[in-house]
């Protein structure tokens, strides 16, 4: 806790954010998360949505049922309860295991990712394979996880103009992050793997395959695994999910 945050700010008539910190950190986003889960299990009566974002922790209430005040009050006191910065993260979470295709054409800008971290491919292969990733929050598109954080050598920029357009199941990076993305879109981000994994299932009841918490994991595979992957058509494209707590 510093002076600064946890931050209480009323967002409009009827939404309250909690913000732990103003850039992102393991820290923060734990305080996020297990916070948010706190909140959802007091059950308190009024407060009808929550989320995160990276930092920041957010509700939506009635109004006519609960007013800002009434709110910040309980708020400042579930703050204060403990040290939200080191809390135990939310129960229910999960290992996504993902076969993925890193370089090749159809992850086109792997070796210029690899340049930019100061490491050669092999380097970069281990790194990112090795890495667990947790899902930082959920965003930008329907079901699109942004997760991290890498080690810092991966906090490479932005590319200065948008490829035109990745793939559904691209796998991307940047600032020490990586997504993969619910549907085909430009991005500024540089296409460093491929999957046959669906974020998001608008068929299904829950179309949202992960939640923030989860942690992810990459295995590396061929092209032709990939295309049999996907002509199996697998739910969660050839991934192998595990219980975390």
């Amino acid at each position: 806790m510093t002076d600064a945050f946890p931050r209480i700010a009323p967002v409009g008539l009827s939404g309250i954010a909690i913000s732990f910190a103003d850039t992102l950190s393991e820290p923060a986003n734990r305080a996020a998360l297990a916070f948010r889960a706190a909140i959802d299990s007091a059950g308190w009566d009024g407060v009808e949505e929550s989320s995160t974002s990276l930092t920041s922790a957010f509700l939506r209430f009635d109004p006519l049922h609960l007013t800002h005040d009434d709110l910040t009050k309980r708020l400042t006191s579930l703050i204060t309860a403990q040290d939200w910065y080191a809390a135990p993260l939310p129960t229910g979470r999960r290992h996504f295991r993902i076969p993925c295709v890193f370089g090749t054409d159809l992850a086109p800008q792997f070796s210029e990712a690899a340049q930019a971290a100061g490491l050669t491919e092999a380097e970069a292969l281990h790194s990112l394979t090795a890495a667990r990733p947790r899902v930082l929050t959920i965003g930008f598109a329907p079901g699109q996880p942004y997760t991290g954080q890498l080690g810092p050598e991966w906090d490479i920029p932005r590319l200065k103009t948008l490829t035109p357009s990745v793939p559904q199941g691209a796998l991307v990076v940047a600032i020490r992050q990586l997504i993969i993305f619910s549907n085909a879109t430009p991005t500024g981000w540089r296409h460093i793997g491929q999957t046959a994994f669906r974020c998001f299932r608008p068929e299904a009841p829950d179309p949202f395959a992960l939640r923030p918490g989860d942690e992810l994991s990459f295995t590396a595979i061929t092209p032709e695994e990939l295309h049999n992957i996907r002509n199996a058509q697998t739910t969660n494209g050839g991934a192998r999910i595990e219980a975390i707590a």
